[in-house]
């Protein structure tokens, strides 16, 4: 059985990938639940990033959007961290000189990403703020970045929703208001992987007009399974 319409998110994938995204996530879920139950340190490319329960970690293939925000932050270039989690590409950006806002709707994120950035001594280029995607974003960037939830599953817990994001609602408000909040040569940097509905994802970024080329990428597999993760870079 297909999976079911939620809001504007209709699925791409067949109900066998669909299945497999499924049982892939329900690991995930079951993995973080007892490893991110507790804080933890990463060393990550040249930061020190404390992540508290309840956000979202860093991951072997966090650097893959990493690097490409070093190479695309620009010394005094404005720069929105979208669903900053632990604040770490919010602080890489302004470790390039660049001034950045930060936005999230947890709590604990926000608290994280306030404390790692004064840990990371860019407490005063990074401006963290609560907002439901552009809700509190005044002001247009130069360079928009969104590690957004893979999955379009509604979460069950605070957990759950850095890795789901129910229908897609949070990612398809962000692809279709992005626009009004770039300059006219901005760009944005996207995460995402076929862990997670590509295609949907796709098709939300050309009906928004967007057009992106792949900056970054790897794959790693489990349980015969390949799965592919991007960092496209989206004008």
């Amino acid at each position: 059985m297909a999976e079911p319409r939620t809001g504007d998110y209709r699925s791409t994938l067949s109900p066998a990938h669909v299945a497999r995204i499924r049982r892939w996530h329900e690991r995930a879920y079951a993995g973080e639940l007892v490893d991110g139950a507790v804080e933890r340190t990463f060393e990550y490319l040249g930061l020190t990033i404390v992540v508290p329960p309840g956000v979202m970690p860093i991951t072997p293939m966090s650097h893959l959007l990493g690097e490409a925000v070093l190479r695309e932050a620009a010394v005094d270039g404005r720069v929105l961290d979208m669903g900053t989690g632990s604040g770490v590409n919010a602080i890489l950006a302004a470790s390039r000189g660049a001034r950045v806002v930060a936005v999230d709707i947890s709590d604990p994120a926000l608290e994280a990403a306030r404390a790692n950035a004064a840990r990371n001594g860019v407490a005063d280029r990074v401006d963290v703020r609560r907002s439901d995607v552009f809700e509190h974003v005044d002001g247009v960037y130069d360079l928009i970045v969104f590690d957004p939830p893979f999955r379009w599953f509604k979460p069950r817990t605070l957990m759950e929703s850095v890795m789901a994001d129910e229908g897609y609602g949070g990612l398809t408000r962000f692809l279709r208001g992005a626009r009004a909040h770039l300059a006219p040569d901005g760009r944005m940097l996207l995460f995402f992987g076929t862990s997670g509905d590509l295609g949907y994802v796709e098709r939300v970024m050309a009906e928004a007009g967007f057009v992106w080329d792949t900056v970054a990428h790897d794959e790693l597999t489990r349980d015969g399974w390949q799965v592919d993760y991007f960092t496209f870079l989206v004008t």
